[in-house]
């Protein structure tokens, strides 16, 4: 008797893909705040105003990427955004201003915004609903395989040669792969579900706006990416403040980041499968809160490493959850338009910089007990298990 297979072979070419995109991007974004304090003096506030000026465009491309993933296909938009971005980076490796970089990292935010959807769209159309948990589950694994490798590159890059060649060589790897899926999506005929009538995207905005399901979702989630944004943007600089030769530190501590959660995703998820989704989210908010005070009063490698496995813990129960609480709402037809709306929850990762940044100039002592209090706050939102509302879109 042959034994089934888990996925489709395009899901698996997806997760490969996933990881060699991501150590291309890993090797550059997460040193970006570094970059420009170093390269291009710029001040905190415009550090955070680069950093946060992703999340805040693709918090609106998200709705309109699902969209048009669920209305033209997935395969168009994949193609177009891959090409688009890899533009985007070699942008990163020329630029000498902050305005030009936050007119990229924009761009950025906007072709991130595009291709999660669809590529997680992609995905769930070819994998049947009882092995989608464990697909969310080993696409998170492969972002952090990738965050294992990709920093570490990317350090050793910058100083055997300029800083900028990590960003060039991001836009060079983007490239391949886009020549890759061309080649790869023309071999398999779509499975994506169609609606009898495709819904105009007004009415579709309008419908999700008035899904208290879905905002409930979005308003928790922006609260916890205001914590999260945190790792990408006012943490290094205190780092580069507190410790010497900080950029070394920063990069271990990504590296730690994406160690645990190889290393603790197998039982956690186990764990977590006793309980609903938005208990799961709850113990993951408990320890975000609780890392995030640790980075506040840390001061040397091994209190800043003790207070990043706390972080991380907090990381793996509540990241896949949000995916499958997603999932789990959304009807089949639109599960690119779901995902896409999603997305509003990356508002919290453009005011989280700012509010990062603004508390790092004039509150340093008190930022990280801030931050705290309000991820704390999105419990309000997960008090109760989801569930699909009905007449959703």
């Amino acid at each position: 008797m042959k034994t089934p297979k888990l996925f489709h072979p395009l899901v698996w070419i997806i997760l490969g893909g996933t990881i060699f995109t991501r150590i291309a991007s890993f090797m550059a974004m997460p040193f970006l705040a570094i970059y420009l304090h170093n390269e291009i003096e710029a001040s905190p506030l415009q550090i955070g105003l680069t950093i946060g000026i992703a999340p805040l465009i693709s918090t609106v491309g998200g709705f309109f990427g699902g969209y048009l993933t669920d209305r033209f296909g997935r395969k168009s938009v994949i193609l177009l955004t891959i090409v688009v971005w890899s533009i985007v980076f070699f942008g990163f490796a020329t630029a000498h201003t902050v305005w030009f970089f936050v007119a990229l990292n924009a761009l950025n935010g906007l072709c991130r915004s595009f291709f999660e959807p669809s590529t997680q769209a992609l995905m769930i159309d070819f994998t049947p609903v009882d092995k989608r948990k464990r697909l969310f589950s080993l696409r998170y694994t492969a972002i952090n395989i990738a965050a294992v490798i990709g920093p570490v590159i990317g350090v050793y890059i910058s100083q055997l040669s300029s800083p900028s060649i990590p960003f060039m060589l991001t836009g060079i790897m983007y490239i391949i792969y886009a020549v890759f899926l061309f080649l790869v999506l023309n071999r398999y005929e779509m499975q994506q579900p169609k609606a009898s009538t495709p819904t105009k995207i007004l009415q579709t905005f309008t419908i999700l706006l008035t899904n208290r399901v879905l905002l409930s979702f979005i308003f928790g989630a922006i609260l916890i990416n205001i914590g999260y944004s945190q790792f990408d943007s006012t943490l290094p600089q205190i780092i580069e403040l507190k410790i010497e030769e900080g950029a070394k530190l920063y990069s271990v501590l990504i590296s730690l980041n994406a160690a645990v959660v190889l290393l603790l995703q197998l039982p956690i998820s186990i764990l977590s499968e006793r309980f609903s989704s938005s208990a799961t989210l709850l113990i993951g908010i408990l320890f975000f809160a609780f890392g995030l005070l640790l980075f506040g009063s840390s001061n040397n490698y091994p209190l800043y490493m003790i207070a990043m496995i706390t972080f991380t813990i907090g990381e793996i129960f509540a990241f896949p959850t949000m995916s499958i609480m997603i999932d789990e709402i959304a009807p089949d037809t639109q599960k690119g338009v779901y995902l896409g709306a999603a997305q509003f929850k990356n508002l919290g990762g453009f005011i989280g910089p700012i509010i990062g940044g603004w508390l790092l100039t004039h509150y340093i002592d008190a930022m990280f007990a801030v931050i705290a209090v309000l991820v704390l706050c999105s419990s309000i939102f997960y008090r109760s298990k989801l569930k699909p509302q009905q007449g959703s879109v």
